[in-house]
């Protein structure tokens, strides 16, 4: 005849080792621990990028401490490891696990890239990140780097950026052409259509282009950081708006192997820590472009612009041919364009509700 007490001792038991188990085995998980390297497109000391709130070397520090030390990231500026522009490949072939910069510059592997930095007449920082969150953006940006071995993840974002600087005052649209500009990304091919002769120049190259005279013009990107380059001592027309860049996406670019071998939580970490990254870094640029632009304009000889009347609608026209050309001849690029599109004015629908209204009463 049973025994029900005994039968209960019997099962209770073997719950009670099982639940004893259970913790060693995921104390034997958590003991896994990482060293990774990342670089960077993005020199030492460069603000917003490689120090301060929200930039690589913060991103790593948060890391480090989230993981409790099993995940450590070794952080290399620009020069120290790679050259700037090389971290696609250093990733790429295991070089480094990780790099941190702008996806558009790999835009010739893929033009799809172009879309997850920024898009000429595009979204702003709240709509591309809900792009990339909620409307399917992430997904796609795995689709596109899937063939390479990438996994990529939004890490800052700058918000609305400027014209740029130039040693002379535009007066029309006829003024691009023959004009030499450090540009980056579509940017430049827009700009080619005009007549501009395009530089691709690493930040810290910048200033000293323009103050020798190699270039004529040159963006980088808002009040804050184009002072620290002191471009401003190289050029006194300032011109908005940043039509070409009306959020510009910090990419965290992983090797998609190195990333597979991170267990649940310490990828839970990494994603986390990115989106903080992402977040915190708008507001520390948005926090210091006022003050930055004041002092600009009102201590250190700089004349601030708007565009001549025409010249948004030209760059407008371009920059759709443009965009049209690459997405009819590939259709990974129609497909994450068309996504792009579709969601901007899903978005600008409530915008033009919200946001907008407020700010023609305000400004």
């Amino acid at each position: 005849m049973r025994n029900p007490r005994r039968d209960f001792i019997k099962t209770g038991a073997g719950a009670l080792v099982g639940m004893a188990a259970a913790p060693v085995v995921a104390r034997a998980q958590d003991s896994q621990t990482f060293r990774w390297r990342m670089t960077s497109a993005y020199g030492a000391g460069a603000p917003f990028y490689t120090t301060g709130p929200g930039s690589a070397s913060d991103f790593v520090k948060r890391v480090e401490a989230a993981s409790g030390g099993r995940l450590v990231i070794d952080f290399y500026p620009a020069g120290e490891l790679i050259p700037a522009l090389e971290g696609f490949d250093a990733v790429r072939g295991g070089t480094v696990q990780m790099n941190w910069g702008n996806s558009f510059f790999w835009s010739g592997r893929s033009f799809a890239a172009q879309y997850f930095t920024a898009v000429p007449f595009g979204m702003d920082a709240m709509g591309t990140n809900a792009w990339l969150y909620h409307g399917g953006g992430q997904a796609l940006w795995d689709e596109v780097y899937a063939d390479f071995g990438l996994k990529a993840l939004p890490a800052g974002n700058t918000g609305m950026q400027m014209t740029g600087w130039f040693k002379a005052p535009l007066e029309n649209i006829d003024s691009f052409n023959g004009l030499r500009m450090r540009v980056a990304g579509l940017t430049g091919q827009v700009y080619q259509e005009l007549g501009v002769n395009v530089q691709v120049l690493p930040g810290g190259e910048i200033f000293p282009a323009l103050e020798r005279g190699v270039i004529d013009a040159a963006e980088f990107v808002g009040p804050y950081l184009d002072r620290q380059l002191g471009l401003q001592n190289a050029a006194s027309h300032y011109y908005t708006p940043g039509w070409h860049e009306p959020s510009n996406v910090s990419e965290l670019l992983i090797n998609r192997s190195a990333w597979e071998s991170l267990p649940d939580d310490l990828k839970a970490i990494v994603e986390n820590c990115a989106a903080a990254c992402n977040e915190i870094s708008l507001a520390w640029c948005n926090a210091n472009n006022a003050e930055a632009l004041k002092d600009l304009t009102e201590n250190q000889g700089v004349t601030l612009h708007q565009l001549p009347e025409g010249v948004l609608p030209r760059l407008r026209e371009v920059t759709m041919d443009t965009l049209s050309s690459h997405a009819n001849a590939d259709p990974l690029v129609a497909k994450v364009h068309n996504a792009y599109f579709d969601f901007k004015q899903q978005a600008m629908s409530w915008l033009s509700v919200s946001e907008k209204v407020l700010l023609d009463q305000v400004l």
